[in-house]
């Protein structure tokens, strides 16, 4: 072989080698796939109500995150089997985060998420985690301590109506916070509570709210997911405290305020530590300071003496100085519950008993 053959063949050898590396240099990094987070609804999403507000946290929670999320949703899961098979789709489908966010999907969550222990869930509004399913829940009976003592300076009846959907903790802290605030400010003020066993059914709830009007009541509220009690209230030409997102479209003149939450900043921050691969299960209950719970949609015709007087109810609770369930407290047959202190988390936790000013009997009991 001359040496001009053997020099070309080395050239040719050496092209051979370095080509591929060239190309890998110049090939761009894979791109990493979006985290994908599925939520379960427990009713249609609506322009108001429970749902509603879970929703706008979850397009919040797009827009804080962008291409480094997708997310999918169902609606109108009901608290059954149906809620297993859907939890259970979410993650066969490539969900890596799964946000379930009622209180009856609490052990179908924890039973899908043992089956897929690479996905992380997050349950709304229970009490058991594991490694994988994180808790949160929001301090709704403190907006709903301010909704009371708001109720009690503008009833003319001293009465105050409740549709109320189960008798879980969560239902009653808010009953029972909601009477304590209308009772710091008027000791003969009375509520009274309609269970309608349904989170949303607008028939039923309508159908309560008009009872309590009958009964007396110049203010309802409602622990339901609809917008039927404010416009009942509209309709009868009384007063409302809406609940889960603000409804003065649905009640101008009813509607006093609304006592709302908010969930984007918190789906947001869960949703980056698991693209961090930071993400840890957890328990989280935040209130009035967290931003998680707010009292508002405040109606115009509110004299400014009340609003002032609430807002300073409000700095108080956000200052520490004010907690609904500061001792003594006694149930509505009048047992002690709790002679002095604060009522503990674990104890608000167990809340199965009305305080003193709500008539009637917890349901099934």
């Amino acid at each position: 072989m001359s040496i001009m053959s053997k020099k070309m063949l080395r050239a040719a050898l050496c092209g051979a080698v370095l080509m591929p590396v060239v190309a890998m240099a110049a090939a761009p990094a894979a791109a990493t796939a979006p985290l994908n987070v599925g939520f379960v609804y427990i009713s249609p999403i609506g322009d108001a109500g429970w749902t509603t507000q879970h929703d706008i946290a979850r397009k919040e929670m797009e827009k804080a995150l962008g291409g480094k999320i997708t997310t999918k949703y169902v609606e109108n899961v009901p608290e059954s089997a149906d809620a297993e098979r859907v939890i259970r789709d979410l993650a066969q489908t490539g969900s890596k985060l799964v946000i379930t966010t009622s209180f009856g999907y609490m052990n179908p969550t924890l039973k899908v998420a043992k089956q897929f222990p690479n996905v992380k869930f997050i349950h709304l509004t229970g009490y058991k985690t594991a490694v994988n399913v994180a808790n949160t829940n929001a301090r709704f009976y403190e907006g709903r301590y301010l909704a009371g003592v708001l109720a009690a300076k503008m009833s003319k009846t001293h009465v105050a109506g409740y549709v109320a959907a189960f008798p879980i903790p969560e239902v009653l802290q808010g009953v029972n916070a909601f009477t304590r605030g209308m009772r710091s400010v008027d000791p003969k003020a009375e509520v009274k509570v309609v269970w309608v066993n349904s989170w949303f059914d607008p028939g039923k709830e309508r159908d309560a709210a008009i009872t309590l009007i009958g009964q007396g009541a110049d203010v309802i509220t409602h622990h339901t997911d609809s917008t039927a009690v404010v416009q009942a209230a509209e309709e009868k030409g009384k007063y409302a405290i809406a609940y889960h997102s603000d409804m003065k479209k649905y009640g101008p003149k009813a509607q006093l305020a609304a006592v709302t939450h908010h969930w984007g900043a918190y789906y947001t921050r869960q949703a980056q530590a698991v693209l961090d691969g930071t993400w840890k299960t957890s328990s989280t209950w935040g209130g009035i300071k967290d931003g998680m719970v707010k009292l508002e949609g405040m109606n115009s015709s509110v004299p400014a003496e009340v609003k002032q007087f609430v807002a300073a109810r409000e700095k108080d609770m956000v200052d520490g100085k004010l907690n609904a369930f500061t001792g003594p407290i006694r149930d509505n047959s009048g047992k002690v519950r709790l002679e002095k202190g604060v009522l503990d988390d674990a104890a608000l936790s167990k809340m199965d008993y009305f305080v003193e000013g709500v008539a009637g009997k917890v349901s099934g009991k």
